[in-house]
């Protein structure tokens, strides 16, 4: 979009954008560590607690991460009007 305007686009864009990205990196982490969690116990295992923490860190990753889903969409589509001709 910058090269259809000639001109740089407002800097909160490209943050929104590196937010979006980290939040999709700290998902798929949070993914990671759910998965790996119940391969590491024994039989017995550790109590509950500790697998509900992990599913409350990858709840709160998601919802993290719809937020910044919304913010960039806006954003983007903020762009994408900027960038239309008059």
């Amino acid at each position: 979009m910058e090269r259809l305007r000639s001109s740089p686009l407002h800097a909160n864009i490209s943050t929104a954008l590196d937010k979006h990205l980290e939040s999709i990196h700290v998902v798929q982490a949070r993914r990671k560590d759910e998965i790996v969690n119940p391969s590491n116990r024994q039989r017995h295992g550790p109590p509950r607690c500790q697998d509900e923490r992990v599913v409350l860190a990858l709840a709160v990753a998601l919802r993290a991460l719809c937020q910044a889903t919304r913010k960039v969409r806006t954003v983007l589509w903020c762009a994408f009007q900027m960038t239309l001709p008059k």
